[in-house]
């Protein structure tokens, strides 16, 4: 029989993936009924870290994870947009994190609480670029979101663009507001 720090372990996972299934509820107020899910978002926030952490000279697969794991509260909370953040005060991520994993293996609850109190705090370069990568990664879905037809996304564009800190994030964004989504196709078709 498992001991209870693998239950709890195998427990976050499970609850992990929850992720699959919650969409990221934002992107309601733009008309888009079917919007990706939480893990759809992480998955190409780590993509993105990695890629930024490389072009900045920072500890890729530190930003990756902080990645991965920024958004995981939000199988408990929700995705609270924006908005709706006026209203509702929810308890700080790490908190929630700690819930998440109370009964998991000592080394993972070491572990992810490190890396979800370093993101948070947003203090060190490697956050900083993993915060970039949230950013970004949404501002790359409201350009897909637009080519898609739906027109309500500029403000998405627009806060996103404002909230990046570094060179490569922002050169990154600006490239990415200049082309069509499926331009990368080109170079394999053309």
């Amino acid at each position: 029989m498992a001991d209870d720090t693998a239950k709890g372990t195998a427990g976050f996972i499970f609850e992990m993936g929850v992720m699959k299934q919650a969409k990221r509820t934002g992107w309601w107020f733009t008309g888009n009924n079917n919007p990706e899910s939480i893990a759809d978002h992480s998955f190409r926030v780590g993509i993105i870290g990695a890629v930024l952490a490389m072009m900045e000279s920072v500890d890729p697969a530190k930003v990756a994870l902080m990645c991965l794991f920024h958004d995981t509260q939000e199988t408990r909370i929700g995705d609270i947009p924006h908005i709706g953040r006026r209203y509702i005060k929810a308890a700080p991520n790490e908190t929630v994190t700690a819930d998440q994993i109370a009964r998991a293996h000592p080394a993972v609850k070491v572990g992810v609480h490190r890396v979800v109190e370093e993101y948070e705090a947003n203090d060190s370069p490697e956050a900083i670029v993993a915060k970039d990568a949230d950013k970004l990664e949404c501002l790359v879905q409201a350009v897909e979101y637009r080519a898609q037809g739906n027109t309500l996304v500029q403000d998405w564009i627009d806060t996103s663009l404002n909230s990046l800190k570094t060179a490569s994030a922002r050169e990154l964004a600006e490239a990415a507001l200049t082309m069509s989504p499926l331009e990368w196709r080109q170079t394999f078709l053309g």
